[in-house]
This record gives structure tokens, C-alpha cells and sequence, in this order.
């Protein structure tokens, strides 16, 4: 598995460039970050001398596309998801990702149609680049009752939704955070094949009743009650060798100094990563 950061939870201002030099710097070997933004402020080739010469790779990218809206919102930004598939590829990165949330103002069945739709006509675009889709389910009970009614928010679901969209590039964004609000053991995980899975963020919470936890309030690696010993040996167990890329949400902006934040995300890694 590959040691991974986005920058949830860092609190810095670093630039692209920057932020890939310090992820080298402290053993990490992957980031989530805008291709697409990369190239435009380095070119195409000064980006990947960059991922070369740090021997770092990009993750994942996020979906650019407002999916959960408007017919309009959603075709004027299908260009947009086509020129930063083009630059993942061209980078070497070989994973997109977006969350599902696990309630809607929509009718619920009116809701899933449209995201299936929506959702491989996205799938569909990142294939022809060669990338690979993630689905990240949110587990918070809070946020199951934010909206009018009900949508997914298990394992289970989520897979099921990665079946009725039926490309093969369409698999699970699996978070450590949402497990533990959903219950999902690593027990659970070892029943999961390594091509289910796109991508995995890492992250840990407070010691609470899971009812009572925010999706905003998050923990640094290791320093909270999830098993992520566990969480990581399962994924091991299994085969899964892509990123793992903490995401540490705050209700307020770190204020901690950048560097101090990823020198303690990295003593975390270091806590529970298997050899």
C-alpha cells in the first residue's frame, strides 16, 4: 500500500509544488491533488520531472462535476471532467473519487436514478482516460437526517450502486471514518476483493458513541479509538496495494504549523502502518 496525504488536516497554503516536496520529504509517497492545476502552473513536463524527481505519485483527483444538482450544472461541466481526466493521465494517475451523501431534498428514487445516470455518464469519460471512479459512502448519523429523506450509506449500497451504474471502472472510496460510523468491521473488509476498492482515506475519531460523531471532527491518524491497525491489515490481507491518503476534516482550520501537523500525521502512519 502506498503512503498517501490529501490536505485535509495539514492547514497549509503550499503550493502544489510545495506540497508534493514536503510529502517527499516525510516518507509519503502520493497526494490527491488537481492534475489538471499542477499542469497549468508547471506545464505538462515540468509537472512530471516534479513527480519524478520526488518520487511521488498523485492519488487520486476529485470529480469535477456538480452532479447532484441541475441537468445544466451537470453538462456544462462534462468538458471540464474530460481536460482533467486528460491531465491524470498524462500524469500517470489512475483514480477519480466523489462522495455520495447519505440523504437528499429529492425523492429518494427520483435521486438514485439521476445518480446512476449522471454517475456513468462520468464513469464513461474516465475510462476512455484509463481512470478508474471511487464512490465514497458517508457513514455520520447526523448526516443521514440533514435532508428531506434517506439515500446510502453502507458498504452494501454503495456497491450496489457501482453495480446498477455497470462499468468496470466503478468501484469503492473506502474511509476508515466512515467504516467506524457504519459499523463495518476489518473483518467485514476482508470479504471485499482489492478491485472493489479505488481508493482508501485514513483518518480517526473520538472516543463517543458513533451516533454522536461529526463528519466534520475528525482525528489525526492514530490518535483516536478506530482499529486502523486492523483496518490496514485488512486491506492488506486482500491485496490491495493502491493509495492510502489521510483526510483529517476540522470543524475550524488547523492552527497548528503545517509542518508540526504533517510531522505528527506522519508519526501516526508510522503508529499503525503494517510492515
Amino acid at each position: 500500500m502506498i503512503r498517501g496525504l490529501t490536505r485535509a488536516g495539514l492547514g497549509s497554503t503550499w503550493s502544489n509544488e510545495e506540497f508534493i516536496r514536503k510529502a517527499a520529504a516525510y516518507g509519503f509517497e502520493s497526494v490527491d491533488i488537481d492534475a489538471k492545476g499542477l499542469i497549468s502552473s508547471l506545464g505538462r513536463e515540468g509537472a512530471a520531472s516534479l513527480l519524478a524527481e520526488t518520487d511521488v505519485a498523485i492519488g487520486a483527483i476529485g470529480l469535477p462535476v456538480d452532479w447532484r444538482s441541475t441537468d445544466a450544472a451537470f453538462k456544462q461541466a462534462l468538458p471540464a471532467l474530460a481536460e482533467s481526466s486528460a491531465a491524470a493521465a498524462a500524469l500517470g494517475c489512475t483514480r477519480c473519487v466523489t462522495y455520495i451523501l447519505p440523504s437528499t431534498d429529492q425523492p429518494s428514487a427520483r435521486f438514485m436514478a439521476q445518480a446512476v445516470y449522471r454517475l456513468r455518464v462520468c464513469a464513461e469519460i474516465l475510462g476512455a482516460y484509463g481512470l478508474r471512479f471511487g464512490l465514497e459512502f458517508v457513514g455520520p448519523h447526523h448526516a443521514r437526517t440533514s435532508k428531506k429523506n434517506p439515500f446510502i450509506w453502507t458498504v452494501e449500497e454503495t456497491l450496489d450502486m457501482a453495480a446498477a451504474i455497470g462499468l468496470p471502472n466503478v468501484g469503492l472510496l473506502v474511509d476508515s471514518y466512515h467504516c467506524h460510523t457504519t459499523g463495518f468491521q476489518p473483518s467485514q473488509l476482508e470479504r471485499l476483493k482489492a478491485e472493489q476498492i479505488v481508493h482508501v482515506h485514513i483518518n480517526d475519531a473520538k472516543d463517543l458513541p458513533v451516533e454522536e460523531l461529526r463528519d466534520n471532527d475528525r482525528l489525526y491518524t492514530g490518535e483516536g479509538v478506530i482499529d486502523l491497525k486492523g483496518f490496514l491489515s485488512a486491506l492488506k490481507k486482500i491485496g490491495y496495494d493502491g493509495p492510502v491518503a489521510q483526510e483529517v476534516l476540522t470543524p475550524e482550520p488547523p492552527a497548528g504549523d503545517p509542518e508540526e501537523l504533517l510531522k505528527r500525521t506522519k508519526a501516526g502512519f508510522d503508529q499503525v502502518f503494517p510492515d
